[in-house]
């Protein structure tokens, strides 16, 4: 198996996961425009890496954002998903009070779910020919 530069390595593994995560408002009420979308960029990218993660890729909408995160296996993507969709709704609420008007009574700005989808590597069937081809001993 050959290492390619995208390949990370921690104390005692070599890995390179990503997940797709996708995040919607509140009611997915249309609240972002471009400055808003830049700065939850920003506070994203800060909470990836205090985990370790990398946030590759990032864009929105009015209602919604995509994330693509490099994450080591140490991290709980349900933990990942609830520091950045804590940490961005409380600094975007209180950075951008026109944020606020629409959710004065929620106190929130996304929904309480969230997508999450593993990404990248080999398409699953070439992944599960692989394993079943292994030399299994008798």
């Amino acid at each position: 198996m050959g290492i390619d530069e995208n390949v990370r390595k921690g104390r005692h593994c070599i890995f390179r996961m990503h997940v797709h995560l996708v995040f919607v408002t509140k009611y997915r009420h249309p609240v972002f425009n471009n400055r808003h979308l830049t700065r939850c960029e920003e506070i994203m990218r800060a909470v990836c890496e205090d985990f370790e993660a990398e946030l590759v890729e990032f864009n929105g909408e009015a209602n919604h954002v995509h994330l693509l995160v490099n994450f080591p296996p140490k991290v709980a993507v349900s933990k990942l998903v609830n520091s950045l969709k804590g940490v961005s709704s409380r600094r975007l609420r209180r950075e951008f009070p026109d944020l606020v008007r629409h959710y004065w009574r929620a106190q929130r700005l996304w929904s309480g779910s969230y997508f999450a989808g593993s990404v990248g590597g080999a398409p699953l069937s070439i992944v599960k020919q692989y394993i079943e081809q292994q030399n299994r001993p008798h």
